[in-house]
């Protein structure tokens, strides 16, 4: 069974970094007799192996440290007494050994092992290893880079190498069932991935836009090539940055969803109720956890409703001033790296920090649709199984009721409702005019009967 290799080919490797902190240990504490050095040890063979993590570790050709790395993070989820032995103390004063790292949680009897944990192993012997843990957490590192395992964030005055060292739940997840990882929506990753059913056909724009919306999806699909292969990494910076504002329901959510879609790319929308802390730090420490992640990703980013987050910056009148300016400056420098493609939407132009509206590389405006556009808006909605009376005059409900799009699909969920409860799939001009009034009422407009 799948399932059951995988979890073999892991703990497997959890048995040999067992043999490996006892040789760690035994030579550092003893100081006597010869012992081969832990990278003698003969590692598990996986070059046949067909389990998820064999096919990971191949793929990416990790080394002895690097498996070391995995194998410890590994531990406490598969064989957690295998570190027990990193309880010992030390005689001279009666505590445990600072050295190896490592702390006790409430909810885990057991050692959790820290970045100085593995510190320890790779170093006790030979210090001059020390750059080998740097290379292991170096941002370029696959493990890192790709969230595999992580150093748990500590306080600004405790070492860094403190923290714990983790294993993604998610690879985890993947490397016992076989199942590719999903970021899920959480504190830890405060995006949430979207998509549509529509195609590039459904989306009714202006010509002026529809014009500056295909010059980004032109450089979503020649973006690499211009790059890489004509060198403008040379003149100009990585990624694209794009501002897409108006009225609601006006089509900025759908355009970013089809971009993702045409461009096989995933669209991740921030959760800014996720990210904005009123604690200073906080809101900075949230975003970098998004760009983070999604730096060697091929994402578009997609902040909607972005004024709370790249708001004009005020005077520094006041410290809570001075912290609301550095977090956008923060801000601004994180989107200016970003490699990848940054969509923001706002309803108001006006509403961003102008430092952030130079370094666009497009603004695009959508507004509210003409009558000609409101139309096609209308026989898309009822283009299905839902159907409108043969009396009423799209055109004349078109020419008539300023809609944006968003607010006719409700119009068609409201019509719907109305039609199946009457066990017809028809709608009435009274039940298509109800629809209009409701949506016109949370504007506090009125309708006039036609």
């Amino acid at each position: 069974m799948e399932i059951n290799n995988n979890i073999q080919v892991l703990y497997n490797e959890v048995l040999w970094l067992q043999e490996v902190i006892h040789n760690v240990i035994s030579t550092y504490l003893e100081h006597e007799g010869e012992r081969p050095h832990w990278t003698q040890i003969p590692q598990p063979n996986i070059t046949n192996e067909e389990s998820t993590y064999a096919q990971f570790v191949l793929k990416w050709e990790l080394n002895s440290y690097q498996r070391l790395a995995l194998a410890l993070a590994l531990a406490p989820q598969l064989k957690p007494e295998i570190l027990d032995v990193f309880f010992g103390r030390n005689k001279i004063y009666d505590r445990g050994f600072t050295e190896f790292g490592g702390i006790i949680e409430k909810n885990h009897s057991g050692f959790l092992p820290t970045g100085q944990t593995l510190l320890f192993l790779i170093t006790a012997i030979e210090p001059h290893l020390r750059n080998k843990v740097l290379e292991i957490f170096s941002k370029e590192n696959i493990l890192i880079k790709e969230q595999v395992i992580f150093i748990e964030e500590t306080e600004s005055f405790i070492p860094e190498y403190n923290g714990v060292l983790a294993f993604s739940k998610r690879w985890f997840h993947f490397f016992v069932t076989g199942e590719k990882p999903k970021l899920e929506h959480s504190s830890s990753f405060p995006a949430q991935k979207i998509t549509t059913h529509l195609e590039w056909k459904d989306v009714v724009l202006n010509d002026v836009v529809m014009d500056q919306v295909l010059e980004l999806k032109s450089w979503l699909q020649h973006g690499n090539t211009l790059m890489k292969e004509w060198e403008l990494f040379k003149k100009i910076k990585p990624g694209y940055r794009a501002l897409f504002y108006g009225p609601p329901g006006t089509g900025k959510t759908l355009t970013v969803s089809l971009l993702g879609k045409v461009s096989k790319r995933e669209v991740y929308r921030v959760d800014l109720s996720m990210i904005v802390s009123k604690y200073i730090g906080e809101t900075e420490k949230n975003l970098s956890k998004i760009f983070d992640i999604a730096q060697y990703k091929d994402w578009i980013l997609f902040f909607d409703e972005a004024d709370a987050l790249f708001g004009k910056r005020t005077e520094t009148n006041s410290s809570n001033d001075r912290h609301a300016n550095q977090q956008t400056s923060y801000l601004l420098q994180r989107i200016e790296d970003f490699p990848g493609v940054v969509i923001l939407a706002s309803n108001l132009k006006g509403n961003m920090d102008a430092a952030f509206t130079r370094r666009f590389q497009s603004m695009i405006h959508f507004n509210m649709p003409e009558i000609s556009e409101r139309y096609q808006l209308w026989k898309n909605a009822f283009s299905g199984k839902c159907k409108l009376d043969k009396e009423i005059d799209l055109w004349q409900i078109a020419e008539e009721y300023e809609l944006a799009g968003g607010a006719i699909i409700n119009v068609l969920r409201l019509c719907a409702l109305s039609a199946i409860t009457r066990n017809d799939t028809i709608v009435t001009k009274e039940e298509l005019l109800e629809g209009i009034r409701k949506e016109f009422k949370k504007e506090n407009k009125t309708i006039t009967t036609i």
